[in-house]
């Protein structure tokens, strides 16, 4: 038996052959075609599946197993890749008992008559493995091994409307099951706010224009409000319309906190986009506290001249902060400054909020505020240079080193500007109202901020949420539903790993599982399925999850039985 290659129609293929007699002759026939030999030469698998073939019909063959007698090229069939892996993700969707609530939710639903779990399942894994479309989804159903029938493109659609109608019930759900499962204590949350851009220009009372995070100018969009644990794993998000400003969704994240989750006590960490005064009255009032950014360059003279004293500051204990000179520089000094932040009502009455305000310098930040200067002030003086670019828009980016001369239009470089702002560069404020909390757990705290930023760049990039392709309110709701459920497996998957000591990235935990694959043949109308080798961090993910992987060569009907369907 050996590996042949053919031309045929432009192309050589790589067919595995074997030598045989008759009638005295030795004659060749085609055992396996695998393919396109320009598309298998880069397959790390390809050598390995040559000689899994081989034991195969020799084990096929013997006295103690069914023969399989293969006489011809047309008994054997090309080799189709199909995924197990995402049985990683069906354990802890099990785990999390969602199969649970879909069944049971679908179960008080009359006009369900399909199976909403594996369809929801379906188009998760898909946003974990490889976003697309739900019509690419669809279509592309049947790489997923034991999805290839039992599902049409309609159960899609009007799966994301169903996921809609029992998106807050299941929200409440998951942050249960989380706190059961996992001994998830939730005492700090971090929020922040994202944009959601759509293929369309289209506005309505969901989708709107408005301040792009993404520089999508001409995109309708929806903005996000998103909640995470102090580990990145999401408890909840909500949707607002696209022209809702950062500081405006606070009211309905905490009524969800406090009415949906029941949470009494709680520290919100959030960036200065969510610093306003009525949000931070709203969060007092609501028996919780606050870690914040605070903007330093509109404070008051007499901060200021705090800011700008040096008596008061103190160093940061490094014995405390074992990475405090990674993650800010070589000098790290603070102050912190009591003071009562006075917040009036709409009626004018006054509301008293005790708090620190946390003064701080960075050389690391100090020469990162430098290199963001220098370079708006060289993108500025671009615009000097083509006078037809500078617009009258509000003064942002580069255009706040431009002012014009009085009693002129021309326009010429701001260096009051530029020395304004050079005087800040290092400094950075935090305001909290937990007065009795460790300077530096509050510094850890907002420092951990960044979760929340990677888990924006996580969905956005890894699991693509963007851009959305559907238009129906409902459709687009169940579609973030799906990107939901999709993040807190990848989250929840990333924290049990490295509980065990297993820190994998969400691009290489998807990587891995996008390489547990099946080859599937059929000999003689009989299928069976070749494992395609399990190798590093694959191997690592399924140990961890007490996964045991399957046989190197199984029928059809094990491999069902492998993953938990039945015929």
């Amino acid at each position: 038996m050996f590996v042949k290659i053919t031309n045929a129609g432009g192309y050589q293929y790589v067919r595995l052959v074997e030598n045989y007699r008759e009638n005295g002759k030795v004659k060749q026939r085609v055992l396996f075609n695998f393919g396109r030999l320009d598309i298998l030469k880069d397959d790390p698998a390809f050598k390995n599946i040559v000689k899994k073939l081989s034991d195969i019909v020799a084990e096929t063959t013997t006295e103690n197993a069914k023969a399989v007698t293969i006489e011809s090229e047309e008994d054997i069939s090309d080799a189709v890749v199909k995924n197990w892996g995402y049985i990683v993700y069906r354990k802890l969707w099990q785990e999390l008992e969602i199969d649970k609530f879909l069944k049971g939710k679908a179960a008080k639903e009359r006009k369900i008559k399909f199976d909403v779990d594996k369809v929801s399942f379906l188009m998760t894994i898909q946003r974990l493995i490889e976003p697309m479309s739900k019509l690419r989804t669809y279509h592309q159903r049947s790489k997923y091994f034991g999805f290839e029938e039992d599902i049409d493109l309609n159960q899609l659609y009007r799966c994301l409307d169903f996921l809609d109608s029992v998106k807050e019930d299941l929200e409440t759900y998951l942050y249960q099951r989380n706190k059961d499962l996992f001994k998830m204590v939730v005492d700090v949350v971090f929020y922040d706010v994202t944009t959601i851009y759509f293929e369309s220009c289209r506005a309505d009372e969901l989708k709107n224009f408005g301040f792009s995070k993404d520089n999508k100018v001409n995109e309708v969009q929806v903005v996000l409000g998103l909640l995470v644990d102090k580990e990145g794993r999401p408890i909840g998000y909500e949707l607002f319309p696209g022209n809702t400003i950062d500081s405006k969704t606070m009211v309905k994240i905490l009524r969800k906190l406090k009415e949906k989750f029941s949470i009494d006590k709680i520290i919100i960490v959030a960036d200065k986009g969510l610093n306003s005064r009525i949000n931070l009255k709203m969060i007092k009032e609501a028996g919780y506290d606050y870690i914040v950014a605070s903007r330093l360059k509109n404070a008051s003279k007499e901060i200021l001249d705090e800011v700008f004293n040096e008596e008061g500051y103190k160093r940061l204990d490094g014995k405390r902060c074992l990475n405090a000179e990674e993650i800010y520089g070589d000098e790290f000094k603070y102050k912190v400054l009591e003071r009562t932040n006075i917040v009036k009502d709409e009626e004018g009455k006054e509301f008293k909020i005790e708090e620190n305000l946390i003064i701080t310098y960075s050389s690391k930040r100090a020469k990162k505020d430098k290199e963001d200067r220098e370079r708006l002030v060289r993108k500025a003086k671009e615009l000097l240079e083509n006078k037809g670019s500078i617009t009258a828009l509000e003064k942002k980016g580069a255009r706040k080193y431009l002012k014009k001369k009085s009693k002129s239009e021309e326009y010429v470089l701001d260096e009051e500007a530029i020395k304004r702002d050079e005087k800040f560069d290092g400094y950075y404020a935090i305001q909290t109202s937990k007065k009795d909390m460790d300077v530096e757990e509050v510094l850890g705290a907002y420092h951990d901020l960044w979760k929340i930023e990677q888990s924006f760049r996580v969905m956005k990039s890894c699991l693509e949420v963007r851009p959305i392709y559907h238009f129906t309110e409902s459709r687009i709701k169940g579609h973030f539903v799906i990107c939901f459920l999709a993040f807190l497996l990848q989250r929840t998957l990333e924290y049990i790993l490295r509980r065990k000591g297993k820190g994998i990235s969400s691009e290489r935990i998807m990587e891995a599982i996008y390489s547990m694959n099946f080859f599937e043949i059929e000999i003689k109308g009989k299928k069976y399925l070749i494992k395609q080798k399990i190798e590093g961090e694959a191997g690592d993910i399924l140990n961890v999850m007490k996964i045991k992987g399957p046989k190197n060569f199984m029928t059809y009907e094990e491999g069902l039985e492998f993953i938990g369907i039945s015929k």
